[in-house]
């Protein structure tokens, strides 16, 4: 078997990993490269390899990062089959929509701009109708249900525990009379999630791939982050200001909005308006509704005998473009959740520009942003920093509480590491930036010195 490693390598955008078996091929992931536009668009647009030659696509979870790409897959040739899980297939084809539309306006923008200077105009990545029929190649499986996807390859999920219906991929292989399990640990949450399950352990691994986006890095105490949250937004409601939350939509969203109804049923923070403002994080929400057996005891406890736990008297959710508009004239305290949670597309751009220059304001962002990114620019401290090609300075707090995380950090994965079974021959290192990746192998190696521990580099092909 061989491996090659063609995204989210040594960053943490991109996810795309081929797998030849036996002569045939299969694709781990095929997410959206994010990052400098025109580096992304050559990237997103060709792959290094013949589509239609795949005989299927394993995906583990449904952020855009590692399932983004699947429509101009289709759309180059791949006609196999995709296979998810069942909550992994429901939030793709809205993730996957949603998508299409922001790759169809943002041709429209740019062929705009280049025909005021005589340019040809631009070609968006794919559409809604790719999108569409990607979707209808789902093959959605429960947790622990072998499936054979390929001759010589039988395929099984895991509970991952990162966000709804994210699995880590388990791949039983039979090659020239020999057999081995390859574990590929998709994204691995952190445990103790709020409304997920824990990451559940795999056992017999004699190969394995596992990402390290927070390899070098511990995340805050929860506990703590809360109080944090809940001080900053009470601070930001005595100055009569807004908060604006940058979150992805799924997941973070939901979290959020979770933790924000138990701050205030609990009286840490004032029952001031709450708004939702994106349609994938509206219909993202509905489809964790629809999915309660991905929950954990708790939530699941929660939602039978307390209350829907993604809604509250104060909460609002807004699907159009005029009561999105309503928001940037509405006076008082409020908080303005919308994605995406890099700043990097979506309505929160139209927020930020019209709140982040004024210091009663607070930019409260709980998640990653990739390098490169105008999330990770305001959080570094940029100013001024560019939305839609204009300057802006900012003055409005900004605050990053990073426990809000869906990413196991280095502590948690090495804990991960530690109850997995089998004597494990060779481990690649993924998805993380390159300090971070180098760092976790060098953990790796101290955890387990038989293993031989890579971090490839883009491109890279290893045969096991």
């Amino acid at each position: 078997m061989k491996v090659e490693f063609l995204g989210a390598i040594r960053t943490t955008t991109g996810s795309m990993y081929r797998l030849e078996v036996g002569g045939r091929s299969l694709l781990l992931e095929c997410g959206l490269f994010q990052g400098r536009r025109e580096e992304s668009m050559e990237r997103n647009r060709k792959f290094p390899f013949d589509p239609s030659q795949l005989d299927c696509v394993i995906l583990s979870h449904a952020h855009i990062d590692h399932c983004g790409n699947l429509p101009n897959l289709r759309r180059s040739g791949f006609e196999g089959n995709v296979y998810s899980t069942f909550a992994t297939r429901d939030l793709a084809s809205i993730m996957l929509a949603d998508s299409a539309h922001i790759q169809e306006y943002d041709a429209k923008y740019v062929s705009r701009r280049r025909g005021k200077k005589g340019l040809p105009p631009v070609e968006p990545l794919y559409s809604l109708r790719d999108a569409e029929r990607v979707i209808r190649q789902f093959v959605a499986l429960d947790y622990d249900r072998p499936i054979p996807v390929m001759e010589g390859v039988t395929l099984t999920f895991r509970d991952a525990g990162h966000i709804l219906g994210s699995a880590q991929v388990i791949l039983d292989i039979q090659e020239e009379g020999r057999q081995f399990r390859y574990l590929f640990t998709g994204d691995i949450g952190r445990g103790g999630h709020d409304i997920l399950r824990d990451p559940q352990p795999v056992e017999g691994v004699d190969f394995l791939q596992i990402e390290s986006t927070y390899g070098n890095r511990l995340h805050d105490d929860r506990g703590d982050s809360k109080e944090s949250m809940a001080q900053a937004v009470r601070e930001a409601v005595e100055r009569s200001g807004k908060v604006i939350i940058p979150a992805f939509s799924v997941g973070r969203t939901q979290l959020v909005v979770y933790t924000l109804h138990q701050l205030t049923l609990e009286g840490k923070i004032p029952a001031v308006p709450i708004f939702v403002d994106s349609p994938l994080s509206v219909n993202a929400t509905e489809v964790f509704r629809l999915h309660p057996e991905c929950f954990n005891q708790e939530i699941y406890t929660f939602l039978q005998e307390t209350a829907n736990p993604f809604g509250m008297e104060n909460l609002t959710y807004i699907r159009h473009v005029k009561r999105s508009k309503e928001l940037n004239e509405m006076a008082g305290p409020a908080i303005i959740i919308s994605s995406s949670g890099m700043c990097e597309a979506g309505r929160v751009r139209h927020h930020l520009a019209n709140y982040i220059g004024d210091s009663k304001n607070l930019v409260l962002f709980v998640g990653y942003c990739a390098q490169n990114t105008l999330g990770s620019r305001i959080v570094s401290g940029d100013s001024p920093v560019r939305i839609f090609g204009e300057p802006f300075e900012v003055k409005a707090k900004v605050k990053s509480i990073d426990a809000f995380s869906g990413h196991a950090d280095r502590d948690e994965l090495l804990a991960y590491f530690r109850k997995l079974t089998g004597e494990i021959k060779r481990v690649t290192v993924v998805h993380g930036e390159e300090d971070q990746s180098l760092s976790f192998a060098e953990a790796l190696r101290r955890e387990a010195p038989g293993a031989d521990v890579i971090v490839p580099e883009l491109g890279q092909g290893i045969d096991f």
